[in-house]
């Protein structure tokens, strides 16, 4: 096992497999499922069928190249279905992904903020206990009060 260094510049590897960013493959395949799952897509792809099949049907019989049966055409829909549901399964995949990095990130949240109410509501409890212990205006007032009192009753 080789550890790639960071302080040293790659060797120039040549290789006949393809590369793909499988990032942007990801981005493609969800541009293409949302694509997909449009009214305009559901538009052109019966547009696409009517104008086949009325050329196959409607057309002299020199420029018909897929009649009655439509073979060519259902091997056509066969192979743009059997591209699409794998490219919407991907795009359903990284959206799991990013509903979970998500929820993660939402329930760390929903932690801290549990943490920080508990904090605060100790610490309310924690003034309301020391203020129980000091004495307020009202109670210095009635106690000045009584000890006026108290000092014009002893003259």
């Amino acid at each position: 096992m080789t550890t790639e260094r960071l302080d040293q510049p790659r060797d120039l590897r040549r290789s006949l497999r393809p590369h793909y960013d499988p990032e942007a493959f990801g981005r493609l395949s969800e541009r293409i499922a949302r694509f997909l799952g449009t009214a305009r897509f559901l538009v052109y792809m019966t547009v696409f069928v009517v104008v086949w099949v009325s050329w196959n049907v409607a057309a002299p019989a020199s420029f018909q190249f897929d009649p009655y049966p439509f073979i060519f055409l259902t091997l056509m829909l066969s192979l743009q279905a059997s591209y699409a549901a794998p490219l919407i399964l991907l795009a359903q995949n990284r959206q799991d992904d990013r509903d979970r990095v998500q929820y993660e990130q939402d329930r760390q949240t929903s932690e801290r903020n549990r943490a920080d109410v508990e904090y605060l509501t100790r610490e309310i409890a924690g003034l309301r206990l020391a203020l129980g212990e000091v004495a307020t205006r009202d109670y210095l007032r009635s106690e000045l009060q009584r000890l006026g009192e108290e000092l014009k009753e002893s003259r």
